[in-house]
């Protein structure tokens, strides 16, 4: 009689991540006090680098955020200096990843402004930026920076465009309109020459950013999406969002087939937002819920079960938003693989959360730190723009983190500061009385700034006209 051969299968991967585990800081690690903005935007409202931490805070009108060096916690000063030039409330900022003193904020007042921090953080409030750039017709919610290239940004807006600015000319090069309602999400794959948007009409849609070509595209009827992250080089996207029972959902898809997607997950019956986070390092997803103070961890594979769960870390402050440090700002002595900053709305608290692997040896890691994306851009603005793609800059995390020489952020003339752009957009009507406000003293400004400058060419004019004529009346004398 012939025997079956039946190949066991453990329940389990083996997996070096297995044990990870959260440690939320410490009172003197955490940021007290802190004024956190109170706005419903679906944003995180903070960014982190190895310099700073910043903060998006509630204020009695126009918008603002904090600046504090990342090294400084406890209890912040009331009367700390922050940045506060936009009219409107600030819905989004993100600094830039090859400079630390470089940060971009997006507003309701329809702008997105670069900001230089000085050394050492802010001494006096700072109202005057870099640049800024007008280009979207309602208020812009996300902006991105391009993840291999210096001075490429991204915008998205309430007008259903993304507009792409070179900062070393001061304007808009490109525009995607391929959306038919308000942008949730953009990620970009690891060279970027991809982009990838969730969207209000319900649609997942992969994007050659360069042409605005849609490559591909998912009508999400069953799993309605809210965030998009790509998984690193994996030819992977996650996505999570909400089923049609109301459950939160977490879905993986093929970037070359978004046709259905490979897998789907129910987590739970909560309500807030899923916000996804990847490591291409470690091969991790974190999920944290808005709303409450869970952040899930899975290890992600190419093969089935394509989501290993690992574990969650559990608290009982909600989260309004989460910032997260850049691999080379972590700790890599506690063998710390990701650290989360994690916004506490109703104590008015910044607390760092790490992500630790649990190792005996003192010695450094080399498997759990692989090499990494750097801090130095492997293309130029026209580089990109011409149609250029590389890989990120790698960087080894063993000797302790040493930044290189950096260029200076060079912003163009000052008289190209503000950017209007007349053709790029059709006019679309403001939809309340706020934008309609808005919108009118923003052109009482212009046609101030158009009157005294055309007073000051009168002014020239005259005085070129008095040396004239003196000019002619010394010829006649000989």
């Amino acid at each position: 009689m012939a025997l079956t051969k039946i190949s066991w299968r453990p329940t389990y991967r083996s997996s070096k991540f297995r044990n990870v585990y959260g440690k939320a800081g410490n009172r003197e690690q955490c940021f007290d006090g802190i004024p956190i903005t109170r706005n419903v935007h679906d944003n995180h409202f903070c960014a982190v680098n190895a310099k700073f931490l910043a903060i998006v805070t509630e204020t009695a009108g126009g918008g603002s955020f904090l600046v504090i060096p990342v090294n400084k916690a406890g209890r912040i000063d009331p009367h700390q200096p922050k940045v506060c030039g936009h009219q409107g409330g600030v819905l989004d900022i993100k600094w830039n990843p090859f400079i630390d003193n470089i940060i971009a904020s997006c507003s309701e007042d329809c702008s997105v402004r670069i900001w230089e921090i000085p050394e050492g953080g802010l001494r006096r409030n700072m109202s005057e930026a870099v640049l800024e750039l007008y280009g979207h017709s309602r208020r812009v919610g996300l902006i991105e920076w391009h993840p291999t290239c210096s001075g490429i940004l991204f915008s998205a807006g309430y007008d259903f465009k993304i507009l792409i600015w070179n900062l070393e000319v001061g304007g808009p090069v490109k525009m995607i309109d391929c959306h038919s309602d308000v942008v949730l999400c953009m990620s970009f794959n690891t060279d970027g020459s991809l982009l990838a948007t969730s969207c209000k009409d319900k649609h997942l849609r992969v994007i050659e950013p360069r042409s605005g070509k849609v490559l591909q595209e998912a009508d999400c009827k069953s799993h309605r999406v809210n965030r998009v992250v790509f998984l690193g080089n994996m030819k992977r996207l996650v996505t999570t969002g909400v089923s049609r029972w109301n459950t939160r959902q977490v879905a993986l898809w093929d970037q070359e087939d978004l046709s259905m997607p490979i897998i789907e997950e129910e987590i739970d019956g909560l309500s807030g937002l899923l916000f996804p986070f990847y490591d291409a390092d470690t091969h991790m997803l974190y999920l944290a819920g808005k709303g409450d103070g869970n952040i899930r961890y899975y290890e992600v594979s190419t093969e089935k079960p394509y989501l290993q769960y690992l574990m969650e870390f559990r608290s009982p402050a909600p989260q309004k938003g989460l910032g997260v440090m850049p691999k080379h700002g972590l700790d890599v002595a506690a063998c710390e693989v990701f650290r989360f900053y994690k916004l506490v709305t109703l104590r008015g608290l910044i607390e760092p959360i790490s992500m630790i692997v649990p190792r005996r040896s003192e010695t450094y890691q080399e498997d759990i730190y692989p090499m990494t994306a750097g801090t130095e851009p492997a293309l130029t603005a026209d580089e990109w723009l011409s149609g250029m793609d590389r890989e990120p800059v790698l960087m080894s995390l063993k000797a302790g983190y040493k930044r290189p020489c950096q260029k200076a952020f060079k912003a163009p003339v000052r008289e190209r500061k503000t950017m209007v752009v007349n053709g790029l957009l059709e006019s679309i009507p403001p939809k309340t009385e706020n934008e309609l406000m808005r919108m009118f003293f923003r052109q009482q400004d212009e046609l101030k700034r158009l009157r005294e400058e055309l007073v000051q060419k009168d002014v020239r004019l005259q005085q070129l006209e008095l040396e004239l004529n003196n000019l002619r009346n010394n010829a006649n004398k000989l």
